[in-house]
């Protein structure tokens, strides 16, 4: 029997992380990230682990971003001695990823470790820190996609194309039990195919079991070629109107991707003469490895490469690694585009820009990448009229754009497509990384397209697997995720300011034209006693 435990990415997207235990005791981790999203998600990241990292024999990543590998310099920390298994580029990307990880939990620690000392409370200290993150660096072994690995323990792996990032991988590996052969395949995240710069997807045909991304398994996006045409129409619409685009990307793939259009856009003369900044200087680092892994190019990219171009870069281009250059940028009046990070808006110097240009008409706000549920970017993108930066109310004057054509993970039709292939070898299908409903969607279109047998995983569930028959062991104790409730009702309040205030601006000219006026003042008299209800029950 091989036991394989969702400790991370079941029932949401991100702390990917799935412990595979073989018959003769045998531990291998696949993936090891960080949990993001809200309070109640993030102190996920603090909780036991469900193992002892002490006991863990191999580690597997299949790509570099931190919800995949943001916990494994704390795994390190905490008892951890063994390799992890990575493609090359996956390692370069990790070093830089982990580094900036480090200081932003150090940084973390260090902003609530002075709040509480104004309070009388107790130091806090970081998930890990930066000789963590630099001890962990060492643990790293490259090993090249589609070779295969012995591991010496009844184990064989494979790393292939996932066509999500530079260096994804898909994970393919055979478990011998009880004298038969089980293979298992861990998707990771899979990419568009066509997509920008990187090679598509590989094309896998035959496993037993499969547990496989579904972060857009209920929904599709729009096309490249309508995803170009509305960051075109974004950049021309602030350009004319003298203010700036802004853009939440992630370091990895998606700035290099947006960085690739731009310079599409500027060859065929579409681009208008304004300065580009890229303010991140996990971005500026992560380009530069892009730059050193042209291997990885697709025909596309490369066939740029061989015309005399560098497809990430182009005359506007500005690079903004320090704090002042960064300030710089909007002291600067006049059209710009700006990346920058984090790209769920949660923090870095993205917040800057917003809290400068969110409240601005004229500006745009192009979302690029998916949201996570308690994320400010999820709130802009669900339509809130102002939300916190830096504890200060800001309105959302700025046109937002969601373009999902960017999105770095394959849309339900992709992911339908690629499930496909295993239609003949029948597997069971586990989706994970993707929040319930998108899961429980992609399930269904499975089952329903390929007669395929699926099970959705919840976290912290073990599945029992056999060449013959799957079994389940729930939690003990089972936790669902609570919705982020001081958030939700801020944009509540936050919502009704605003209209109480256009009530204000109104009443007299309405009240003019209505009959029913005593009607309407029963209407805010209820809403006046229930607003004291609450605050009486509060």
């Amino acid at each position: 029997m091989v036991r394989v435990t969702c400790l991370g990415a079941a029932g949401g997207v991100t702390g990917s992380n799935h412990l595979v235990e073989t018959s003769d005791g045998r531990k291998i981790l696949v993936d090891c990230g960080l949990f993001q999203g809200g309070k109640q998600m993030e102190a996920r990241n603090w909780e036991s682990w469900g193992f002892n990292p002490a006991d863990i024999d191999l580690v597997i990543v299949t790509h570099a971003h931190i919800d995949h590998i943001g916990r494994i310099p704390k795994l390190i920390k905490d008892g951890y001695k063994g390799k992890i298994i990575a493609s090359p580029p996956t390692i370069d990307l990790a070093e830089i990823l982990l580094l900036d990880s480090a200081h932003i939990q150090e940084m973390n620690a260090e902003w609530q470790t002075r709040k509480n000392k104004r309070r009388g409370s107790k130091d806090i200290q970081p998930l890990y820190t930066t000789p963590d993150a630099e001890r962990s660096l060492s643990h790293f072994q490259p090993q090249n996609r589609d070779e295969m690995l012995e591991l010496n323990m009844g184990v064989k792996i494979r790393l292939r194309n996932a066509g999500h990032i530079l260096g994804s991988a898909i994970l393919e590996m055979w478990i011998e039990d009880d004298g038969q052969e089980m293979k298992i395949v861990f998707s990771g995240d899979i990419g568009q195919p066509e997509q920008l710069i990187i090679k598509d997807p590989y094309e896998v045909f035959a496993a037993d079991f499969l547990f496989m991304e579904s972060t857009y398994g209920n929904r599709l996006h729009k096309s490249h070629e309508e995803s170009r045409q509305e960051l075109l129409e974004a950049i021309k619409y602030s350009y004319e109107n003298g203010e700036k685009v802004v853009i939440p990307a992630f370091a990895v793939e998606r700035t290099q991707e947006i960085l690739y259009i731009l310079g599409e856009f500027h060859r065929a003369g579409v681009l208008p003469d304004m300065p580009i900044y890229l303010d991140s200087p996990l971005a500026i680092k992560a380009t530069e490895i892009f730059r050193k892994h042209k291997k990885h190019y697709d025909e596309e990219a490369m066939a740029i490469v061989q015309k005399g171009f560098d497809p990430l870069d182009l005359p506007n281009l500005k690079f903004t690694p320090s704090t002042a250059e960064s300030i710089a940028i909007n002291e600067r009046p006049g059209p710009a585009i700006v990346m920058a990070g984090n790209g769920m808006c949660t923090a870095g110097r993205i917040k800057h820009h917003l809290k400068h240009n969110l409240w601005r008409p004229g500006s745009s706000l192009v979302i690029v990448g998916f949201q996570a549920q308690g994320t400010t970017g999820r709130r802009i993108v669900e339509g809130a009229s102002e939300v916190k930066i830096f504890r200060e109310t800001v309105a959302v004057k700025a046109k937002v754009h969601t373009i999902g054509g960017f999105s770095a993970h394959a849309d339900q039709e992709d992911l339908l497509r690629w499930v496909g292939h295993f239609a003949e070898s029948k597997p069971k299908v586990f989706p994970i990384h993707g929040e319930p409903e998108a899961c429980k969607v992609l399930a269904e279109k499975i089952q329903e397209k390929y007669g395929l047998e699926t099970h959705v995983p919840r976290w912290r569930e073990s599945i029992l697997l056999t060449p013959k028959a799957v079994d389940y062991e729930l939690p003990e104790q089972e936790e669902d995720m609570e919705p982020d409730y001081y958030a939700e009702m801020n944009n509540v309040i936050v919502s009704m300011e605003k209209n109480i205030r256009e009530l204000r601006r109104t009443l007299n000219e309405r009240l003019a034209k209505e009959k029913d006026g005593d009607h309407g003042l029963e209407r805010l008299q209820f809403i006046q006693e229930e607003l004291e209800s609450i605050l009486k029950s509060g």
